[in-house]
């Protein structure tokens, strides 16, 4: 008799880890879903309360049907991860906080798909251990450059900066009113359980808000060294994204030698929820190729 696979759950695929990387001695938490020769990494956003599950629960299960092991990693300084003040690269931290995990659970090669500060990560990632990276899926950040068109910081990145200061259901609900095209398709539900992660762990807030303070440059520009990535690479951008303007999906389009972009209409920051199902399509035929 065969045990059926245990369910997709948040609970059930959590697991901690301890990395040691260079000066980096931290626990992890990262989610583990599914079995297969490829593994999938997904690297979440910089947002309060954003955690690798909250970011990506609807993308897991499609890759692990489709025969992928799946890890979500919890950035340093989000959801059960250890917290950190981060005075230098965000990018280049949580590439290395990668970097260590991979190694803890023994992984040589990976593809990843990051959103936002994690498309941040992922390039840093890639540009520090290139023989490491299968293919690369970025949605919403890559190089964390100026926008050509629109002033920064933009109107989301003020909206989710001034939530970090001021944690409150009101706070939220103005961010995520811009994160997404449509906001009726965000539920009190949705909102609760952000604000329950974020609240959670204070910690998090402050340090953050401390992070800023001490380097208000977070996410350096890596346009210059684009071209050094030639990892096959999807980046996706939503045509209304109001966090990440659409012309810095245009410069990872131009910098990488083998990227290619699509763009979906009437979509905000966070593509990978708001057209989850033809997103999905779209990656696993993009891993498969």
């Amino acid at each position: 008799m065969t045990t059926a696979p245990a369910p997709l759950t948040e609970a059930a695929t959590s697991r901690f880890v301890r990395i040691q990387e260079g000066d980096l001695d931290l626990q992890l938490h990262y989610n583990d879903a599914g079995e297969g020769a490829e593994t999938v990494v997904m690297l979440h956003g910089s947002g309060p309360g954003a955690s690798g599950w909250a970011n990506f629960n609807r993308n897991v299960e499609p890759l692990v049907a489709a025969g992928y092991r799946v890890i979500l990693m919890d950035c340093p300084g989000w959801s059960k991860s250890d917290p950190i003040v981060c005075t230098g690269s965000r990018s280049d931290l949580n590439a290395r906080a990668l970097k260590g995990l991979l190694d803890a659970i023994g992984l040589e090669r990976v593809h990843i798909i990051g959103n936002s500060m994690g498309g941040h990560s992922a390039v840093a990632f890639a540009l520090a251990n290139s023989a490491r990276v299968g293919k690369l899926v970025l949605m919403g950040g890559g190089t964390g450059g100026p926008s050509q068109f629109v002033p920064m910081p933009t109107e989301g990145i003020k909206l989710l900066q001034g939530l970090y200061r001021d944690p409150t259901i009101e706070s939220l609900k103005k961010m995520m009113a811009v994160f997404v095209f449509d906001s009726s398709s965000l539920t009190e539900e949705l909102f609760q359980a952000r604000l329950d992660n974020m609240l959670s762990r204070r910690e998090h807030l402050d340090n953050f808000v401390k992070s800023m303070a001490a380097n208000p440059k977070q996410f350096p520009d890596q346009g210059a060294r684009l071209s050094e990535i030639t990892a096959p690479t999807l980046v996706i951008w939503g045509r209304d994204d109001r966090f990440v303007p659409m012309d810095l999906g245009l410069r990872l389009l131009w910098g990488m030698p083998n990227a290619e972009l699509h763009i979906f209409n009437r979509c905000g920051h966070w593509a990978q929820w708001e057209h989850a199902a033809k997103f999905n399509r779209m990656v696993r035929d993009f891993l498969a190729d």
